[in-house]
């Protein structure tokens, strides 16, 4: 800051000060896209085609299905920054802002009440193209679209005839690994740690990024196919194997499923394999835990909660991925 003699000095001398620094950053976005993440509305605003084209192979599988506001989303490049792949974000939540932040030159501010997101990265940081795609441009919508129209089920979801399962259960419990090895048998692959259940709706469909599959590095020792291919960091410095699941030709993917059955992994618990009841309470708490947003948008998430919690709750019990896939089918098809 300048003190009162050299603000003097400045006028006395015709000088021009520059106090442009105060001024709310206005970037300059010339390019625009609608996409549908999940079937519903945004608007990509930006200044790179780079990120048009990660756009694209982010939602190119998803057509409009909701005639809802759409998000609107701000992603601008700027020329400054390291070449260095930037630290996973770390994330604040201040209602009504939602802010993501790796460091000073990369980060993301998600308005919830004005349905809004502003994403800056450096031209740098765009070369780490699956880091700015995964933590960054695939996760602007979701906030959104979480305190409005969907409740996120922390899942991964497959359908045999027509029945949906969710997959449940902490980070690491191995929803992505069994969600991928039952598509690998037939199975159709909705999501893998994500699902949604559609608010003020009756029944019990959730939607899925049926386009993209997510790994643990551990998983290429049970799937030769996820050998040398490029690894994430993500969240919470647990990095992962993301591929696009049109890599997989015979892989059967869909948006929605009905849901049928619910399912807890345990697959270290060092007793016998088996599939058997599990605590509605805990899976209600496990469930609204990873809700956020206004008092009015959390009781619309419990309540579609509920309505999913009229289904048993199970938990499987197994360390074999292949009776776990088994035991599925046959809870499936003979319904226990």
């Amino acid at each position: 800051m300048l003190t009162l003699k050299q603000i003097e000095s400045a006028v006395d001398a015709l000088q021009p000060l520059d106090f442009s620094m105060h001024r709310e950053e206005a970037f300059d976005l010339p390019l625009n896209e609608m996409f549908y993440p999940l079937g519903f509305p945004m608007m990509l605003r930006t200044n790179s085609n780079q990120v048009l084209e990660m756009a694209f192979e982010q939602w190119r599988m998803f057509e409009k299905r909701h005639n809802t506001e759409p998000v609107r989303v701000y992603m601008c490049v700027t020329e400054d920054g390291s070449i260095e792949c930037p630290p996973p974000p770390k994330i604040r939540f201040i209602w009504p802002l939602l802010l993501t932040l790796a460091d000073p030159d990369n980060y993301m501010i998600s308005e919830m009440d004005q349905n809004r997101t502003q994403i800056v990265v450096t031209k740098g940081a765009m070369a780490h193209k699956r880091f700015v795609r995964s933590l960054f441009l695939a996760a602007a919508p979701g906030p959104h679209l979480s305190v409005r129209h969907v409740t996120p089920v922390h899942s991964g979801c497959v359908a045999l005839d027509g029945r949906g399962v969710l997959l449940c259960g902490d980070s690491g419990a191995g929803k992505s690994t069994l969600s991928y090895a039952c598509a690998r048998v037939g199975w159709t692959y909705v999501s893998d740690d994500a699902s949604f259940l559609l608010n003020h709706e009756s029944d019990r469909t959730v939607m899925g990024a049926c386009d993209q599959v997510r790994f643990r590095p551990t998983a290429a020792d049970l799937f030769p196919e996820l050998q040398g291919h490029e690894i994430t960091p993500r969240l919470v410095g647990k990095p992962s194997i993301e591929l696009p699941t049109a890599l997989f030709p015979n892989m059967v993917c869909a948006q929605t499923a009905r849901v049928d059955f619910i399912v807890y992994l345990n697959r270290h618990s060092g007793g016998p394999p088996e599939l058997r009841p599990y605590s509605k309470d805990v899976a209600r708490h496990a469930m609204r835990q990873t809700l956020f947003g206004t008092p009015k948008s959390l009781a619309v998430g419990y309540e579609a909660i509920e309505r999913l919690l009229t289904l048993d709750v199970l938990e499987l019990r197994y360390s074999d991925l292949d009776w776990a896939i088994d035991r599925l089918q046959r809870l499936v098809r003979e319904g226990r």
